[in-house]
């Protein structure tokens, strides 16, 4: 039975800070980010060094959670993001980046669906079961499309199972190799500054940074949690503190058990095959089959995760009226977008329906294209969003040096530099020379043109609907003190006017009193 109210109404499960923190890591996938990235980074980055780039990223993106936490506590919406660029840099801008989101986390969702199903199909064969790739992602997708249609607790604690297990698995492989070669499991070159500054830093940096792509999800769920001018902030701090931690001592070890400066050669010979081949080496058959298969967990894990993020981005801008209004209605039952999922789901089945029908690959041309897409996207959605946290408090009197100024500053600046060197070795990071699948990122100049026609046309056909864009909803207990003495309304008003300002300052004195 559902739990209700006194009233009869359905009580609401809120989100606990657990519970994102599940939903944000299982959107970064801790074992495929080291089973795919740490191998491309040994070849094309700077080499050993890779550790030490990813405490550097790290850094830039805890400075982004501490202008993203001091901005929270003023504006709490499902399209988190996309509010704070609306309020800060202009509302086209704003709605723009929303689609830019969209299209991100809509091509993330549905390259992953790929790799599932082609990842899935390698491990089975291997087990003498041999069927295609699209089966798998089928079972996938109708996986994704029930947890999608539920509340996000369901979906938090089944990932959060997930997301143990990929854990386990990989600290069992650091303990093992820390077991066989001791202190030489951490070698000490990867921090030394030649090592560190060697080959090409910035594309390092880049695979460093799109490793940590989905910790940003977190503000997506600020409406589902009972304080989100806590919760959310907390979350973020969590994820990306535990992934840091998790990326450099498994990245570090990787490196050891490689044979340290030898480490790149090995990755060379191997290339995907890397972190499985130690695997074997260390832990024999029975921790490669266990990585094997959680890399496909992995893999699902992260496409819910990300399919529930792109349904709320279509659920926030229905509410606000820059898509369809009907995907901004939740289920009365389970109060979740149900109906943005519904669309993500049928969005995913055309693609890898159509592309499947065309012969395209499901690793080298789906997953690889659309994954590098929305990975383009996303940072350039972080890093708008740093910039709009910098501009929104500059005038404030409320505004803090490092958590308003420096610390914002940092995250815009290395986050747009991640961006800068993404698009500009795209071809790198999606591993194409194709130079059809390189002008894919195109589709994000597309979107965002889209978004901002959207909301130009809006503001002119419904000028009191464009005024009430990138809204926030302020809880009592999240808003700042103020010196001045509560003011205390003795009579009653009446505006007289239709336009934006009177309905605006009509909601105002309403929500006072």
């Amino acid at each position: 039975m559902k739990r209700r109210n006194s009233d009869g109404t359905i009580r609401r499960r809120l989100l606990s800070t657990r519970q994102v923190v599940f939903l944000v890591v299982a959107a970064a996938a801790p074992m495929a980010a080291m089973i795919g990235n740490v191998p491309l980074a040994l070849l094309r980055g700077n080499g050993i060094g890779l550790p030490a780039t990813f405490i550097a990223a790290a850094v830039v993106l805890l400075c982004f959670a501490v202008g993203y936490a001091a901005m929270s506590k003023r504006v709490v919406n499902s399209g988190a993001f996309y509010t704070y660029i609306a309020r800060a840099l202009g509302k086209p801008t704003g709605i723009a980046s929303a689609y830019v989101a969209v299209v991100g986390y809509a091509a993330l969702a549905i390259g992953l669906a790929a790799s599932f199903g082609y990842f899935t199909m390698l491990v089975l064969q291997s087990e003498g079961v041999d069927l295609p790739w699209y089966v798998y992602s089928a079972v996938a997708v109708t996986i994704v499309a029930f947890l999608g249609y539920r509340s996000a607790d369901v979906s938090a604690n089944i990932l959060g199972v997930l997301m143990i297990a990929e854990f386990l698995v990989l600290i069992v492989f650091d303990l093992l190799v820390v077991g066989d070669k001791g202190a030489a499991a951490f070698p000490l070159q990867s921090f030394e500054p030649a090592q560190m500054l060697s080959g090409s830093v910035g594309i390092a940096v880049m695979f460093a940074f799109t490793s940590f792509v989905g910790f940003e999800s977190a503000a997506l769920y600020g409406e589902e949690t009972d304080n989100p001018s806590r919760t959310i902030p907390r979350a973020l701090y969590i994820s990306v503190g535990t992934i840091a931690v998790f990326y450099v001592i498994t990245a570090w070890i990787i490196i050891g058990a490689a044979g340290g400066t030898t480490a790149p050669a090995l990755a060379q010979t191997e290339l995907g095959d890397f972190v499985f081949t130690l695997a074997t080496q260390f832990g024999g058959e029975t921790l490669f089959s266990a990585t094997a298969v959680l890399l496909c967990t992995s893999l699902l894990a992260s496409f819910v995760a990300l399919h529930n993020a792109a349904s709320r981005y279509l659920f926030a801008l229905g509410r606000e009226g820059v898509l369809p209004e009907s995907l901004g209605k939740y289920h009365p039952t389970h109060l979740s977008p149900h109906i943005g999922s519904a669309v993500m789901t049928v969005l995913t089945v055309i693609v890898l329906v159509v592309l499947g029908l065309f012969g395209a690959d499901p690793y080298v041309v789906i997953a690889v294209s659309l994954v590098g897409l929305g990975t383009l996207g996303i940072i350039l959605v972080q890093a708008l969003t740093a910039l709009s946290v910098l501009v929104f408090f500059w005038n404030r009197k409320d505004r803090s040096l490092w958590r308003s100024v420096i610390a914002p500053i940092i995250g815009f600046a290395g986050l747009g530099s991640a961006f800068v060197l993404a698009a500009l070795n795209y071809d790198i990071l999606i591993g194409s020379t194709d130079s059809f699948m390189n002008m894919v990122p195109v589709l994000l100049l597309v979107a965002a043109a889209i978004g901002a026609a959207v909301t130009v046309r809006l503001k002119r056909r419904k000028p009191a609907a464009y005024a009430a864009l990138a809204s926030s909803q302020l809880r009592k207990r999240t808003q700042v003190a103020s010196d001045s003495a509560p003011v205390v309304y003795t009579r009653r008003y009446c505006l007289v006017g239709g336009g934006p300002s009177s309905m605006v300052m009509a909601r105002a004195l309403i929500k006072e009193g």
